[in-house]
């Protein structure tokens, strides 16, 4: 791809001097104001942009270059924006950078300078670009919707490959919000069954006098206000797969007429005498622990083990080495486009306290505080006061052992996952960043079992 420079300075011997710093490999446009600036950003679409803030009618000040910085990052917030201040200018090149421009320079002149700047810039562009394709890339990946790099959730993506063309029962546990449902869905369109239906139901979330009709459907005059039958989920998903959710929810009473469905794969309309068969594939969820609720005679140990052929725990995001920073990334662009303010980023402070926070609500907790940090960030970067997360001190004052070696590894293994992260896992790029060499980082990862690709 062509390398596209835009110089906006209304000095015309600057003008003069920039352009000079750049050999023929990068096509060089020159704007003196915000709108010749504005119609060349629209016509060329440059990968960067050098910006001098002071553009007439206000040249001797900053406020309509703020003002054109505002509108590039709005039209073309990919484009990478050097602001150019006066030696002395510290405090618009901070603010402009807080806005979301990418890097600053300071005049005087220095071609060797201006040309490093420059290329770092237009490297940074090609990275997230290259980036941006690989995501686009897995949006085809096998399980839809799962967002994953570490070890632990890469173990029971595997778990679901291997169990979704079996057609077995299958138990799924963890806490709430890990996605539970989306891992569900994976197992149906991954088995032999994806062209059949899906239907899900919530057991915790429905009436006990209403939850046996919506499960097995009802015959007209089988209460009061039945006019005519209907199906239930079971029937309505004849062919594919039913998915209980909070299945450790569901009535006593209605756990035997499971039971019997499960053994026979018939059932019996509420009020009807007539018994359906049904093929199915049941696949079941719940954030309690099945085997406790047995002790205390909550839930029946027979029932247990016949929706237990096979059960697949999903780790909270807390035991998810790296994912959280990687989903909040994935969460902050969907709904930066939702709400159509595309380009925001995440600051530092932001990013470190994703990495410390626990995350009690698991990813349903993370969608909110993205949401809500969406709404309320100023500018182009989400803070850690934007997603209201507190803050954390330094791992040896909480407690953790203080021996080097540890303490060693762990920076290591943080600063790995940060790289791959970065990079969107290119190994050959994430070694530059680390200054390693690639088997290097590749004997890392195998030392401290970190994955090199996204599930």
């Amino acid at each position: 791809m062509n390398r596209r420079l835009l110089i906006i300075e209304d000095d015309p011997g600057l003008q003069s001097q920039m352009r000079w710093c750049f050999d023929e490999s990068t096509e060089v446009t020159v704007a003196d104001d915000r709108d010749s600036a504005l119609a060349a950003l629209r016509r060329h679409e440059p990968q960067v942009v050098t910006l001098d803030l002071g553009l007439p009618p206000d040249p001797g000040g900053s406020t309509e270059g703020f003002r054109l910085l505002e509108d590039i990052l709005t039209l073309a917030s990919s484009t990478k924006i050097i602001v150019v201040t006066g030696r002395e200018d510290n405090e618009n090149a901070v603010k402009a950078v807080g806005m979301g421009a990418s890097d600053f320079y300071q005049k005087p002149l220095d071609g060797d300078i201006l040309n490093f700047v420059v290329n770092r810039a237009f490297r940074l562009h090609a990275l997230e670009r290259e980036n941006e394709e690989l995501s686009a890339a897995r949006n085809g990946a096998r399980l839809k919707g799962i967002i994953a790099a570490s070890p632990q959730m890469l173990n029971t993506c595997r778990t679901i490959e291997k169990v979704a063309p079996a057609d077995v029962t299958t138990l799924i546990v963890g806490e709430t919000g890990t996605g539970k449902e989306v891992l569900a869905r994976a197992l149906h369109d991954l088995s032999p069954r994806k062209e059949k239906p899906f239907a899900a139901i919530n057991c915790a979330a429905i009436p006990e006098n209403l939850l046996e009709s919506e499960l097995f459907g009802y015959e007209k005059g089988a209460f009061t206000g039945a006019s005519q039958s209907k199906h239930g989920k079971i029937e309505l998903a004849h062919g594919g797969t039913l998915f209980l959710d909070e299945i450790g929810d569901m009535p006593m009473a209605l756990q035997v007429k499971m039971l019997r469905f499960l053994q026979e794969r018939v059932i019996e309309r509420v009020g009807g005498v007539k018994t359906i068969p049904v093929d199915v594939r049941v696949v079941c969820a719940t954030h309690q622990d099945l085997e406790k609720l047995i002790h205390e005679q909550g839930f029946r140990e027979d029932l247990y083990y016949r929706i237990s052929e096979v059960t697949i725990p999903v780790p909270p995001l807390r035991e998810r080495d790296g994912d959280a920073v990687l989903i909040a990334k994935s969460l902050l662009k969907d709904s930066a486009g939702q709400m159509q303010r595309n380009g925001l980023s995440f600051s530092e402070d932001a990013i470190a306290a994703i990495r410390q926070h626990d995350w009690p609500g698991n990813v349903r907790e993370m969608i909110n505080k993205i949401k809500r940090a969406t709404i309320m960030a100023e500018g182009k970067r989400v803070t850690g006061s934007d997603l209201e997360l507190g803050h954390h001190g330094e791992e040896g004052a909480s407690g953790h052992a203080l021996n080097l070696r540890q303490v060693r590894e762990e920076a290591e293994r943080r600063a790995i996952h940060q790289a791959l992260q970065t990079t969107d896992f290119n190994m050959a790029q994430a070694a530059r960043l680390l200054g390693v060499t690639r088997p290097t980082l590749y004997n890392l990862t195998d030392k401290y079992n970190i994955a090199t690709s996204l599930a």
